[in-house]
């Protein structure tokens, strides 16, 4: 038996001293749960193991709040409960990393940015909430791009060289160098890491997929739809905004099983089983597919031919006219909804603050420039528009396609280019995709997860396989609206079939 004491570690049994820190480390969700409920470890073990490997791995900067004494209460109430029999939530003991812009009760909810650095929510976010209560572990609040405006995470609010530099940029773990992708970068990395099996991230235009692919783990952004009871997660006023439109709380994880165990819990419903494969139809959008990264486009094609073995139909339809839409939709919305969804939030919460003020605050250059388009109205006058006529005709023709070419879902390349290297002057910047003219590195690496996103349909990317340099690459399945499930089931079989990645060598 295991019994809490007052230095944070259990009494450890014979049993349990085979189990070493990096064997926990490596377990998923679903593994740790189990261990922590059969009595294998106690949740204060696997707690400390997951915290000694977060701060061996500081410097990657994953995290911008660490609350180890909230996450040993917790873990100590999961064990005491265990030892006097009484039952343990679907999450028990799990340890867990949110994204910092997630309402936490009593812990600081930043967005990454300094004029909210004080703000303490009264209550936690819905979907935290469920994960808390099953109970989950809330290791910390982990980095982002400032104010989620942004897929690099080199967050300037960290502070600063004389240089003008960002001193604390978020890092992949497969290569310090690059980026892990935003703007849940943080949550990725703690993940990928392997001081979190899981956790939770929010996604505009691809925040959670785009992270995931780069850092190569699984992330999932549930439907949104138009709202209401097409909404499969309500976090309404307990996530700090940007578009009421397209955001979403989603869950990360190391597996798809991993997700949609949380994602369950979420929504108070039971896990899929796997999907089988054969016979199973999948749409490869041309669109999708055009202009990669040779050694992305090498793995996501091997990973094709292991589906077509496998008996899965790929139907090389495109989804023609959709990204001609989606030029008409995104920044519509993204750069018009946040001059009314901001101060809105900031209101129901308490804050005196208004847009002005967390413009002035401000420390990343690239989201003053999208805070300068915003407050400029930049696009107003094509806002309706984009609403009303254009963002209908995405989600009519992605429901057409699905039904015309009887597919269960769409699968292409999350990101069309591995992790960039880091640019920590201005924390976004031009890159060349196979030697090519400069381009954008923001509009680059959202390509195509955007679509999903402004049409409001769930996504789920997961690891397609290293490229021979060592870096993930993403495959994103995209469904009809409230196909989460369906989704996930479908997830869960074709990462069977590719197999997990290598663990980054830290």
């Amino acid at each position: 038996m295991q019994t809490p004491n007052p230095s944070g570690r259990s009494e450890t049994p014979e049993s349990t001293m085979a189990v070493t820190g990096a064997q926990m480390q490596a377990w998923t969700a679903i593994e740790a749960v189990a261990a922590i409920k059969d009595g294998v470890v106690s949740a204060q073990d696997y707690l400390a193991a997951m915290v000694d490997r977060a701060k061996a791995l500081s410097d990657l900067n994953a995290m911008i709040t660490l609350d180890e004494a909230g996450a040993l209460s917790a873990a100590q109430r999961i064990d005491a409960d265990r030892l006097a029999g009484k039952p343990l939530g679907a999450l028990a003991g799990l340890v867990i990393v949110v994204k910092d812009n997630i309402h936490s009760q009593a812990l600081k909810t930043t967005g990454g940015t300094q004029a909210l650095a004080g703000f303490v929510p009264t209550r936690h976010a819905p979907s935290l909430q469920k994960l808390l209560d099953a109970g989950a572990v809330l290791l910390g609040k982990s980095n982002l791009h400032e104010m989620a405006f942004g897929i690099t995470s080199t967050n300037f609010f960290l502070g600063t060289g004389d240089d003008g530099a960002c001193n604390h940029p978020c890092r992949n773990p497969y290569d310090r160098t690059r980026i892990p992708g935003g703007s849940s970068g943080g949550t990725a990395v703690a993940i990928a890491a392997r001081f979190s099996p899981a956790g939770l991230g929010t996604d505009t235009g691809g925040s959670t997929r785009v992270p995931a692919a780069l850092c190569g783990i699984a992330g999932f952004r549930p439907s949104v739809g138009n709202g209401g009871a097409q909404r499969r997660y309500h976090d309404e006023n307990a996530v700090v905004p940007i578009s009421r439109t397209r955001d979403t709380v989603g869950p990360m994880a190391r597996t798809v099983a991993d997700l949609a165990l949380l994602d369950a819990v979420i929504t108070g419903t039971s896990s899929p089983k796997p999907k089988p494969l054969n016979g199973l139809r999948l749409g490869l959008p041309a669109s999708f597919w055009v202009g990669l990264d040779r050694q992305v486009q090498a793995v996501c094609e091997e990973a094709c031919r292991k589906l077509a073995d496998s008996g899965v139909v790929l139907v090389t339809v495109d989804l023609i006219g959709l990204m001609a839409l989606n030029d008409q939709v995104s920044f519509q919305i993204a750069l018009t909804e946040p001059k009314t969804d901001i101060p809105s939030y900031l209101l129901a919460n308490g804050m005196a603050l208004g847009l002005n003020e967390i413009e002035a605050g401000l420390s990343s250059p690239d989201v003053k420039g999208a805070f300068g388009a915003i407050l400029a109205d930049a696009f107003i006058g094509q806002y309706d528009a984009a609403i009303k006529v254009h963002r209908p005709a995405m989600q009519d023709l992605y429901a057409k396609y699905f039904a015309a070419n009887q597919l269960d879902a769409v699968l292409f390349p999350t990101t069309i280019l591995t992790a960039p290297t880091i640019d920590a002057l201005k924390g976004s910047s031009t890159l060349r995709v196979n030697g090519g003219d400069e381009a954008d590195t923001f509009t680059t690496v959202i390509r195509n997860t955007d679509p999903c996103s402004n049409a409001g349909l769930p996504g789920l990317s997961i690891p397609a396989g290293l490229t021979r340099d060592g870096l993930p690459v993403g495959l994103e399945l995209d469904g009809p609206l409230g196909s989460d499930q369906d989704l996930l089931a479908i997830g869960m079989s074709i990462e069977a079939l590719l197999g997990p990645l290598a663990a980054p060598k830290l």
